[in-house]
C-alpha cells in the first residue's frame, strides 16, 4: 500500500520531548545502553511527528504541511514519504 494512504500511530517504545528549540525522540525499548540512540528532529520532521495521531493518513499530514509551510504538494509529499519511512524503519511508528 502507498505510504500516504496508510494511517500511522506512534509506538509505546519511544518518548518524545521538545527541549528549547529541539525536538527529540528517545527509544525506551531495551536497556540503558539505548540512550546513545537519541534522535533529533528538524522542524518539518517534528511537525510530522506531532501530526501522527493514529487517525490521520499520510495524505492528511501532507495537506497540513502544505498549508502550514506554504510548500508545494510534491515537495511535502517527498519529505513525508521519507520521514514516515524512516520512522517506521526505526520502529517509532506503525502503519494501520
Amino acid at each position: 500500500m502507498d505510504t500516504l494512504k496508510k494511517r500511522y500511530r506512534k509506538t509505546d517504545s519511544i518518548i518524545s520531548r521538545k527541549i528549547d528549540d529541539e525536538f527529540i525522540l528517545v527509544p525506551i525499548r531495551h536497556d540503558v545502553g539505548e540512550l546513545s540512540s537519541i534522535y533529533t528532529l528538524n522542524e518539518v520532521a517534528a511537525r510530522i511527528w506531532e501530526l501522527i495521531d493514529g487517525q490521520s493518513t499520510g495524505e492528511d499530514i501532507r495537506e497540513k504541511i502544505v498549508e502550514e509551510y506554504e510548500v508545494e504538494s510534491r515537495t511535502a509529499e517527498e519529505d513525508i514519504r521519507y520521514y514516515l519511512t524512516q520512522m517506521e524503519t526505526h520502529g517509532f511508528i506503525l502503519a494501520d
